[in-house]
């Protein structure tokens, strides 16, 4: 059977012309919805109501008026060419949803292309390599299709102003005097102006971040060329704390909206309540603020550089121009006395990490190295409490040892918060198995993503896991030398967070030992593990020149 050819297609609804009408008319339809829903797609998931498309797009007006005075030539290159930039705007827009989804932020077309990388780790992560090529190939067909549909839309629609000129004049001067009156009257829809030019302010937003990211590498190399502790002789970088073990701990999207939100305040209040009280009962005390992470839902390697750098890391293209010179780090300084055994545990590496030598560790466990057997927990693939107790095994429990300092990542806390582990009795981790029945029992990813209310609850499950899990460890583990600093890395996503600016993490430093806490009493920091609400808030960067200042020799020294 012989296919229809385009020309059998003509003839066949030049001879039924309803219906070729009918598919003509609705072709031309669609085309116009897809252009103008094109012009009006926000570019924030929270401005995706039906309120974003009932407006009049300034470029969508000027575009016709353009097409309907251009010769022939000209007029199908300007469609053609307007058509594919239409097509860009809504894949960019896409890539800003995606990131303001995750991010709280737009997606940089000049830092952030290296995310995108990040994004299909973690799918090839959660979903396995058949799952990640299946989104790479659907992301790659999605892009090309909307290139194709918007160009070929566009075409139509340029055709259609010429063939019916007279009506295409009388109506693009009335859709101009329809705009230009809501300009004057300022009529506003849902609260956003009737009158939209949001993709010229998009592509000016896009256009400055170009120039701002463009200069960023300059910018951070001047800021990074000021190290105070460059020059410092290693004997006299952390006095304070020479026969101390320092474990540096970060907790996965711990952040302020865990203490403050009415949904998860009262659980995690209590759980820093009882916290608090068990740390004191085993001869601890702790003190608590807050600090300013340069990321929010995402880019933990971004925070944990910026705390342990004292620079502002806030892309990749300043994390790699980190990691590749020889500044001073918080982990580094430790190393650099000689004082110190320095590890790093995190368990959410499963490849190599060259970035370990720059901040200075000596020994490197990751996912792979922790003997752990048991079920993954969505992205994390250790439970923080085997975590911990890994640690113990291999270094904080070794006979005759010296000092040690770590950093160590928590991940159980990590994003999409399906299945939540729970704790188990500490002498029956084994290496993992007693985890299967609670993986098991946890509540799958489209369960807990069903609503806003079930990720919350499962987000505050996950933090309130993590803390029991990391002051259960003290309790069980440290002693009179012990130090325990820890803190979240970022704010979780904007489902969670509900679409809050704040970036604020809580930070606490836990010691047995009364001096510890004496070095840091200029701080204003809060009694216990929760910070008060009006404690400081530092940025992060300035965390480790504050924490190397107070732990140094006394001034006059």
């Amino acid at each position: 059977m012989s296919h229809p050819t385009p020309r059998r297609w003509f003839a066949w609804c030049r001879r039924h012309t309803r219906i070729g009408r009918g598919v003509s008319f609705g072709t031309t339809v669609l085309a116009a919805v897809l252009v103008l829903g094109a012009l009006l797609l926000p570019d924030r998931p929270d401005h995706l109501d039906p309120a974003a498309f009932v407006r009049l797009p300034a470029e969508g007006i000027v575009l016709a008026a353009l097409l309907l005075v251009l010769p022939y030539r000209a007029r199908r290159a300007v469609a053609v060419a307007a058509g594919v930039l239409i097509g860009l705007l809504i894949l960019l827009k896409c890539l800003d949803i995606g990131f303001y989804s995750v991010l709280f932020r737009p997606f940089d077309l000049v830092l952030d292309w290296g995310l995108l990388g990040n994004a299909a780790d973690y799918l090839r992560e959660t979903s396995g390599r058949a799952g990640e090529l299946a989104a790479i190939a659907g992301a790659v067909l999605l892009g090309v299709a909307v290139l194709v549909l918007t160009t070929g839309a566009t075409v139509r629609l340029a055709a259609l102003l010429v063939r019916h000129r007279t009506r295409s004049v009388h109506g693009i001067l009335l859709l101009g005097t329809a705009w230009g009156t809501c300009v004057v009257l300022g009529l506003h829809s849902a609260g956003r102006p009737v009158a939209a030019t949001l993709d010229a302010d998009l592509l000016g937003d896009h256009a400055r971040q170009v120039r701002t990211s463009l200069a960023d590498a300059r910018l951070f190399g001047q800021q990074a060329a000021v190290d105070a502790f460059a020059r410092t002789p290693p004997g006299r970088l952390l006095t304070a704390l020479r026969g101390k073990d320092v474990l540096f701990t970060f907790v996965e999207s711990y952040g302020r909206s865990a203490i403050e939100d009415p949904a998860m305040a009262p659980r995690i209040d209590a759980v820093l309540k009882e916290s608090t009280a068990a740390v004191r009962a085993a001869g601890f005390e702790a003190r608590s603020g807050w600090l300013r992470s340069p990321v929010t839902g995402g880019g933990s390697w971004l925070a944990h550089s910026t705390f342990l750098s004292g620079l502002w890391i806030s892309n990749q293209q300043r994390f790699r121009s980190l990691t590749s010179s020889d500044r001073t780090t918080l982990t580094g300084a430790f190393r650099r006395t000689g004082a110190w055994r320095t590890v790093g545990v995190v368990p959410g590496v499963l490849a190599a990490w060259p970035e370990g030598r720059f901040f200075g560790l000596d020994h490197i466990y990751d996912g792979r190295h922790l003997g752990y057997h048991g079920p993954d927990f969505g992205w994390s693939q250790v439970p923080d409490q085997f975590t911990l107790d890994a640690f113990r095994d291999k270094e904080f429990a070794r006979r005759g040892r010296g000092p040690l300092m770590a950093e160590i990542i928590l991940t159980s806390s990590h994003y999409p918060w399906a299945p939540v582990p729970r704790l188990v009795d500490w002498a029956k981790l084994g290496d993992g198995s007693v985890f299967q029945p609670i993986r098991r029992a946890g509540r799958s990813q489209e369960e807990v993503w069903s609503s806003p209310e079930s990720v919350r609850a499962e987000y505050r499950s996950s933090i309130e896991y993590s803390l029991h899990s990391l002051v259960g460890f003290l309790q069980r583990y440290g002693d009179r030398n012990t130090v325990l600093v820890f803190l979240g890395d970022h704010q979780p996503v904007p489902t969670v967070t509900g679409n809050s600016p704040r970036k604020d993490v809580p930070v606490s430093i836990v010691a047995h030992d009364p001096e510890v806490l004496d070095r840091i009493s200029g701080w204003g920091w809060t009694r216990g593990l929760k910070p008060a609400a009006d404690a400081p808030v530092w940025p992060m960067d300035s965390f480790r020149d504050r924490f190397l200042k107070a732990y140094g020799p006394r001034p006059g020294r």
